[in-house]
């Protein structure tokens, strides 16, 4: 899965240099949501002065703001779409050197339960996944590294937390205990989804073959062997709903109530107006930078679920290809 691209000299220029380059812009691109969000704590202030004394702040000012943030997105927006382009040209490369190295060893492979479906199917929907999931841990992980500074030092302004008083630099750990305990609860009610999947997987299979079997063959494939194997598919589907029955209400609760704390651990300063409110909008928009990068693991949960079972079929696929 990994060794066929970065450890492959054919490669070395798709899979080197295009994490590197993907690193760069993406590190870029947060870099610009660092300059947008200064420049919501400016904008904010100016409406503040709009509203507090009205004509302090000319229209041809106001428009100066709003042309600012149309540079900022417009850079912004050009970063993403070209990120996004050449993600999908560099994973479709890390799956041709996995086709490409599973299919030289074909001979060895043929006589494997699934090993057309490992091939074609796990492949493709690895690279599927490693597309979306990888640039969002990427993405996650560098405006964790952009926004958790600044968190930091725009948290000297909030002190006073509700109910236990006077803390430094009070939304650093307001946002790391809120996260880290919604993740355990999250990683708690889904920790059997992953069996569950691979499980899904095998059953899937066994039906699928007999099908084909079934196409060349007039004895496979009869009525009871097809209902049997379908049984087995239905009463796993079913188990895996309930797990992520109880997975979704824990994550949404938790999501929706994530929305107020920001909130909560800024009461006792908004109501002292011991800040602005482009101060206030800044520490909302750093506090949820720094805590969706956190719950990147809560919003990618069910993907990396179907990760980890793929995962464990190639894995297995590829020990008995070299035993």
């Amino acid at each position: 899965m990994f060794r066929s691209f970065f450890l492959n000299k054919k490669w070395w220029v798709w899979s080197i240099g295009g994490t590197l380059l993907i690193a760069l812009t993406t590190w870029y691109k947060v870099e610009i949501d660092v300059k947008i969000n200064e420049w919501f704590g400016e904008f904010y202030n100016a409406v503040q002065d709009m509203l507090s004394e009205p004509g302090s702040v000319t229209f041809e000012t106001f428009l100066g703001y709003l042309w600012t943030f149309g540079k900022l997105a417009g850079v912004y927006i050009l970063i993403v779409v070209l990120v996004e382009f050449f993600a999908r040209h560099y994973i479709f490369r890390w799956r041709t050197a996995m086709n490409e190295y599973y299919t030289e060893n074909w001979q060895k492979l043929r006589h494997i339960e699934g090993a057309s479906q490992r091939i074609q199917e796990d492949t493709m929907r690895f690279a599927r996944i490693m597309e979306g999931l990888g640039l969002s841990l990427l993405r996650a992980l560098m405006t964790l590294f952009a926004f958790l500074p600044l968190l930091w030092v725009l948290s000297e302004n909030i002190t006073e937390l509700p109910w236990i008083g006077n803390v430094p630099h009070a939304l650093v750990w307001v946002v790391l205990i809120t996260t880290a305990m919604g993740t355990a609860l999250l990683m708690l009610a889904g920790i059997r989804l992953p069996g569950l999947e691979f499980n899904n997987q095998m059953v899937e299979a066994a039906y699928r073959k007999e099908l084909v079997y079934g196409e060349d063959h007039i004895e496979r494939a009869d009525l009871p062997t097809l209902n049997m194997l379908y049984a087995d598919v239905r009463h796993n589907y079913f188990r895996l709903y309930i797990n992520y029955l109880y997975f979704d209400l824990v994550k949404w609760t938790y999501l929706q109530a994530s929305v107020l704390f920001p909130y909560l651990a800024l009461g006792p300063t908004l109501i002292t107006g011991a800040i602005t409110l482009g101060l206030m909008q800044q520490v909302v928009r750093a506090f949820s930078k720094v805590e969706a990068s956190f719950q990147f693991l809560v919003h990618s949960w069910s993907t990396i679920v179907e990760l980890i079972s793929i995962h464990k079929r190639l894995k297995a696929f590829e020990q008995q290809m070299h035993a």
